[in-house]
């Protein structure tokens, strides 16, 4: 069925995308308006926040990682019950193989442009055409964030001729916080929804434009639910501030293959549940919480334990680190760790890695990304490595300890259930 769609995007990163769709999402909810909201890439940060914003669940769209199948399903999905449905874009427009516009382009869906206006005026004329004609997309219109007031709106408005200006939104003094990592995480931002509130008030809309916009088509084909391959098997997932980067998709993915979650806290020194036949260790911020793992000694015994029972481990970036001997934060504390890999997991100040990578596996190939700014320092041998995409150079060094296996690399399970069950028991994989 027709719906609103946009796609919302910039020159780079840093424009404000998120401030901006955070804002459109509560105005909207404000208003009473069914509004689902998309994030383009592979990020774990941005959708927790556009969740609390639009008061729906969030999930990530790329055509790569997730394929133009699996994105067509979702946001018909997301089109069959919402009166909006945004798709916050990654990077700059064009950035990226495939790109925010190359999505954008798969679907027809219009792209609004958000510019930052802090240290321009006519010269967002300038970029807003050269945005729309590049690809070319359709562009429905420009949003100028980081306006001084009405009258530098106004000048904004005058340069884009022919493109009309959608709104607008003043200069906001840490609206969202960030650290190394991108956005603090929602669920540390007790003040959050005022926050929102705050920026949803601050937007100003031009609401016949916005009726104006065209509706957009999405039919999605019929799907077939993976194989329930991990049907009877518990798998534990550890879930708090310090483990707090996961998919939901994936969660889903592992619930269609037949297996129950079962979440728990290693920062409360929560013990792996004894009744769990394998453990999902996802990234997350370990080295801010070093002092709180370090101590978490009953958590650390019952990880310990349940590797010497035979049983499987999936560790992703944070939780990879987790399991290593000791964490070396930025501060060049040293915290240890639970140590079943050998080495130590040393912060640095500079990208470890970066990108869209591929773990090809005997079921098939799990597609997923990188992001990190740490190193592991370790004499252990990598089992494997991931693929970069799209050069296919090696990516992360996946690591086997027994029925350990652990990466910087982080799976979109969806991408190859059969490969995803097989991190957790179903065969091996590798």
């Amino acid at each position: 069925m027709p719906s609103r769609i946009a796609l919302i995007s910039a020159a780079a990163s840093g424009q404000g995308k998120t401030t901006v769709v955070a804002a459109l999402a509560r105005r909207w909810r404000n208003e009473g308006k069914r509004v689902r909201v998309f994030k383009t890439g592979a990020d774990f940060l941005d959708p927790m926040l556009l969740q609390v914003a639009s008061g729906a669940p969030v999930s990530n769209l790329d055509l790569w990682i997730n394929g133009e199948a699996a994105c067509r399903r979702a946001l018909a999905d997301a089109a069959s019950d919402a009166d909006i449905v945004l798709i916050e874009g990654v990077m700059g427009l064009y950035d990226g193989s495939p790109s925010s516009a190359d999505l954008a382009r798969a679907f027809h869906v219009p792209v609004i442009a958000v510019i930052d206006a802090s240290a321009l005026a006519q010269t967002a004329g300038a970029l807003a055409m050269g945005l729309r004609d590049y690809g070319p997309v359709r562009l429905a219109g420009v949003i100028a964030n980081r306006v001084a007031g009405p009258a530098h709106a106004a000048m904004v408005a005058a340069s884009l001729r022919d493109i009309p200006l959608l709104g607008s939104l003043t200069a906001q003094d840490a609206a969202l916080p960030e650290r190394h990592l991108g956005l603090v995480p929602a669920t540390e931002l007790p003040d959050l929804d005022a926050r929102l509130e705050r920026l949803a008030q601050d937007l100003s809309l031009d609401a016949s434009i916005w009726q104006a916009l065209p509706e957009v088509r999405i039919e999605a084909a019929a799907t077939t639910a993976p194989a329930p391959s991990l049907r009877g098997k518990t798998i534990a997932v550890a879930q708090d501030a310090a483990f707090c980067f996961l998919y939901p998709d994936n969660l889903d993915c592992l619930r269609a293959l037949g297996a129950t979650l079962c979440p728990f806290s290693p920062l409360a020194n929560e013990a792996v549940p004894a009744h769990a036949d394998a453990l999902y260790l996802p990234g997350g911020y370990p080295e801010l919480h070093g002092a709180t793992l370090a101590a978490a000694t009953r958590w650390q015994a019952s990880v310990r334990d349940f590797h010497a029972r035979g049983l499987p481990i999936w560790a992703e970036c944070g939780g990879m680190m987790a399991l290593a001997d000791a964490i070396v934060d930025h501060a060049a504390q040293r915290w240890p760790m639970a140590g079943l890999l050998p080495g130590e997991a040393m912060m640095q100040a500079r990208l470890g890695g970066l990108g869209p990578q591929a773990l090809p596996l005997p079921q098939g190939q799990l597609r997923g990304h990188a992001f990190h700014y740490s190193r592991l320092e370790t004499a252990l041998e990598p089992a494997t490595h991931t693929l970069a995409h799209p050069s296919g150079v090696p990516g992360a060094a996946l690591y086997r300890v027994g029925t350990l296996a652990a990466s910087y690399f982080h799976a979109w399970f969806p991408s190859c259930p059969p490969a995803a069950a097989a991190l957790f028991g179903a065969r091996q994989s590798v």
